[in-house]
């Protein structure tokens, strides 16, 4: 008697191969998109910090915080308490309310330093397209879902990101794609960690999971929706009102912008609960706000505002949209990365219910590779199009003398150092902001060719210069617009 088992038992192993084969293609391909994400975001900021093009502001004062957590100690960040009169000793936590960035402090234990944080953040980046991936493809199918996860890659608010610096957002879309794709896999224990990891990022974060618990409102998930939102707001009121404070911010914190609204959080609600039109109208004036919109929506193919899960970008934007800083309202900067991972898969929501509406026409596959092409077209208009520019990894012709200026500071010192200098000094010197305010640093480089952050006029920068050098200052370097000042002991 043969053991060899029957044709027909072999038969349900052959599918199981092929979806173990299929599987592993398709995570193949994942990971190759974010090994290549991850190279692309990597050499955009990695070039910036080469050719002085990183800042002070705010390379250095993550660095800062984050060689403090290194070192066992507080995360100090003397480049912003002496901006901020509050002293070399002002803890980052006074700032912002960022402790997740002690996560980061093992590189710098391995040696590393701000380039570390650079690449840190483009792995972060990169590694949403996974939750991304897996949310897209339980909707839409494998195919197109890698269609979304290279969609996000080259997301523009990825790409802003990527070349400003090192930001605390660097977390945001992984954290919120994980918690998205978790709740919607009815598996929601990681996404609550995600959720409470959120909650470190920055104090601002509860204004996010309150925006997710009216999702999970909408989609009668109540009561786990009412639990979010409670919590997150009532962790936003004791991180912003307790915590903050403890650690040396003001009862509204330094970056309060809402005068216009009120004095504090409590009165900002009452007011705009009492005026929802006239919120709605700072919303969309000036116009850029809603270029802005336009801009989160259009690489979705505006499918996000079919999904209510877009409620859960709506109180961050309107935070934004709602204060007195111009900055925040532009596609520029970091500020839309919070909301990126969001949207994009709010626009995958969006996808799936045309998609169940029409299921005849193909509407997944069209609408992922519209989305695809739609992110492709967009990136020479936005920061990772510089990669393609021959020119971007020379730099501008001075770099040369700025290298040379950095040569000059001893190790171990304090030095005021010119926005675009200070990332190259602040893993061997204390770096300070060099600007209107002299902090009697024994050591400055001055730029004095080019306006630089955060001096209000050009001719202030060369002023500064000759009040150093009227206070005893003496000039040891004077090349290409940089000038390095010495004041003897």
């Amino acid at each position: 008697m043969s053991a060899t088992a029957p044709p027909e038992a072999a038969a349900p192993v052959i599918p199981a191969v092929m979806d173990v084969l299929r599987r592993r293609r398709h995570g193949l391909a994942l990971g190759a998109l974010v090994a290549l994400a991850t190279a692309a975001y990597s050499l955009l900021g990695l070039v910036k910090f080469a050719t002085f093009r990183a800042t002070t502001f705010d390379l250095v004062i993550f660095d800062q915080a984050v060689r403090g957590y290194a070192g066992f100690g507080a995360p100090t960040e003397p480049s912003v308490g002496m901006q901020y009169g509050m002293g070399m000793d002002f803890i980052q936590l006074a700032d912002h309310f960022s402790p997740i960035v002690a996560l980061l402090a093992p590189l710098y234990w391995l040696g590393g330093g701000p380039q570390s944080l650079i690449v840190a953040q483009a792995v972060l980046f990169a590694l949403a397209a996974i939750p991304i991936w897996h949310y897209a493809e339980r909707r839409l199918g494998a195919v197109p879902a890698h269609l979304v996860a290279v969609a996000y890659a080259v997301s523009w608010p990825i790409a802003q990101a990527a070349g400003f610096d090192f930001h605390e957002a660097a977390f945001v879309p992984l954290l919120s794609a994980i918690m998205i794709e978790r709740f919607d896999a009815r598996r929601p224990l990681l996404g609550v960690l995600a959720a409470a990891a959120l909650l470190l990022v920055k104090e601002d974060m509860g204004l996010l999971l309150a925006g997710f618990g009216m999702y999970l409102v909408v989609t009668r998930r109540r009561l786990e929706g009412i639990a979010f939102i409670l919590f997150s707001l009532g962790a936003l009121v004791v991180i912003r009102s307790v915590l903050m404070p403890l650690a040396g911010a003001s009862t509204t914190g330094f970056h309060w912008a809402y005068g216009n609204w009120g004095a504090t959080l409590g009165e900002v609600a009452v007011a705009v609960l009492r005026d929802p039109l006239g919120a709605l109208a700072q919303s969309v004036s000036p116009m850029v706000k809603v270029n802005t919109l336009a801009f989160l929506l259009w690489p979705m193919a505006l499918t996000a505002l079919l999904s209510p899960l877009t409620l859960a970008a709506v109180p961050l934007v309107a935070e934004r949209f709602l204060a007195d800083r111009p900055q925040w309202w532009e596609p520029g900067h970091h500020y839309n990365a919070f909301v990126v991972a969001i949207l994009v898969c709010a626009g995958v929501d969006g996808a799936a219910r045309l998609a169940k509406r029409f299921p005849e026409r193909g509407v997944a596959t069209h609408w992922a590779v519209a989305v695809c092409l739609i992110g492709l077209t967009l990136v020479p208009r936005f920061e990772l199009g510089k990669l393609l520019d021959p020119g971007y990894y020379d730099g501008e012709p001075h770099i040369a003398a700025a290298r040379e200026a950095v040569t000059m500071i001893p190790d171990g010192v304090i030095v005021e150092a010119a926005n675009n200098v200070g990332p190259a000094l602040t893993a061997r010197t204390t770096v300070l902001l060099w600007g209107p305010q002299a902090y009697d640093a024994p050591w400055v480089v001055a730029d004095v060719a080019r306006w630089t952050y955060p001096f209000g006029d050009f001719g202030a920068q060369q002023r500064r210069v000759d009040e150093a050098l009227a206070n005893g200052y003496r000039k040891v370097f004077d090349r290409d617009g940089y000038i390095v000042l010495n004041r003897p002991s």
